[in-house]
């Protein structure tokens, strides 16, 4: 036999010995997976300041002796748990942004309960988020805040910043936060009014369950789902790889009922009637005109968001009335660009170098 014919055949019997290897490997971390309940989420100390039905405020503990002088106030979407900006030490926005310096607050949702039911969008922007900010000014002893929305999160910050634009805020920083909805293209088709009787859904079930909101995040690409349970066993033998698809899939998985007037409120001034990008939403007797907006603006949005496309995350920057306003554009999906290895290259950096200049 030849010296390289030699070589060949040790080369594919280690070939063959590793993939033994590996498929003995996903056995058993197979049988661990079925077993385990998987990673703790959101370990990041914290105290629960003021809870009230559906809402939770927390605060961070501090983790720098210099803390910068403006606190942020984290508002998450109402149909996700905060956990995603918190998921694991090293892997947490929260734990980021407390090691850069900052003074931490989080507006967090609990599954609404059947008698909150009748919450609309003026109960989160006139009423949830004032409440928030003032504890956070009592917490910190300072008056200015800094907003930073998430999603729908990032909807109601720019609502409330827009009917408040003399203060508290004195920056806003969003992700992936939706202005023009006739450009959410699947959501649309799935509630035209012609076919979607959002009153009778509502009137029937009063809170709109979260399994039917899980479905319709599902189904704008049936085919994720199966292509990551194939890709989990292809990876079983990673624990690095199973550690993160178990977090993010039960993240995705955790959804959050929603208040049942204000799914039925905002299928129809935003999905039907688009009000928001037309400035022509009116909450409380007032309109929310974006163009009010003139603190510091920050809106990141991802290249490949399935959720929130970028032409209906676009018009934001363009609307209000800032002089400073940034967009950036990042790599990545609706969830990647906030957590995950992804974000902790892109966007959490990106997001201290504009906040470090205006938090002192």
């Amino acid at each position: 036999m030849s010296a390289a014919t030699s070589t060949d055949s040790e080369s594919i019997a280690a070939r063959i010995r590793a993939e033994v290897d590996r498929a003995l490997q996903r056995g058993i971390k197979g049988l661990e997976y079925m077993s385990s309940g998987g990673p703790a989420l959101g370990g990041t100390p914290r105290d629960l300041i003021h809870q009230r039905g559906t809402l939770a405020l927390y605060h961070y503990r501090p983790m720098t002796d210099e803390i910068y002088r403006v606190p942020l106030l984290l508002v998450m979407a109402v149909t996700n748990r905060g956990y995603i900006l918190d998921l694991a030490p090293g892997q947490s926005l929260v734990e980021f942004l407390l090691k850069q310096g900052y003074d931490v607050f989080v507006i967090d949702w609990n599954p609404p309960r059947p008698n909150e039911k009748q919450l609309r969008l003026e109960d989160y922007t006139q009423d949830f988020i004032p409440d928030s900010i003032q504890r956070v000014q009592q917490a910190s002893g300072v008056d200015d805040v800094t907003l930073v929305g998430y999603c729908m999160g990032g909807v109601l910050s720019t609502i409330y910043t827009a009917l408040h634009p003399t203060g508290p805020v004195k920056n806003l920083a969003v992700f992936t936060t939706p202005i023009d909805f006739s450009q959410m293209a699947l959501f649309a088709k799935w509630s035209d009014k012609r076919y979607f009787d959002v009153d009778r859904l509502v009137d029937t079930v009063g809170n709109a369950p979260p399994e039917m909101i899980y479905r319709s995040f599902d189904m704008l690409r049936p085919a994720d789902r199966l292509v990551g349970k194939v890709q989990l066993l292809d990876n079983l033998w990673n624990d690095e790889f199973v550690k993160g698809y178990r977090m993010f899939d039960r993240w995705a998985s955790d959804i959050l009922p929603l208040p049942g007037e204000f799914f039925r409120q905002t299928t129809k001034e935003f999905m039907w009637d688009n009000k928001l990008v037309k400035n022509a939403l009116v909450l409380g007797g007032r309109r929310v005109d974006l163009s009010k907006i003139k603190v510091p603006l920050f809106h990141a949005v991802a290249e490949h968001d399935h959720i929130v496309p970028y032409a209906a995350a676009k018009p934001l920057v363009a609307m209000v009335g800032s002089k400073d306003k940034e967009e950036v554009v990042l790599k990545g999906g609706h969830v990647s660009v906030v957590a995950g290895a992804n974000a902790v290259k892109r966007l959490w950096p990106r997001l201290d170098a504009w906040l470090g200049k205006r938090s002192t």
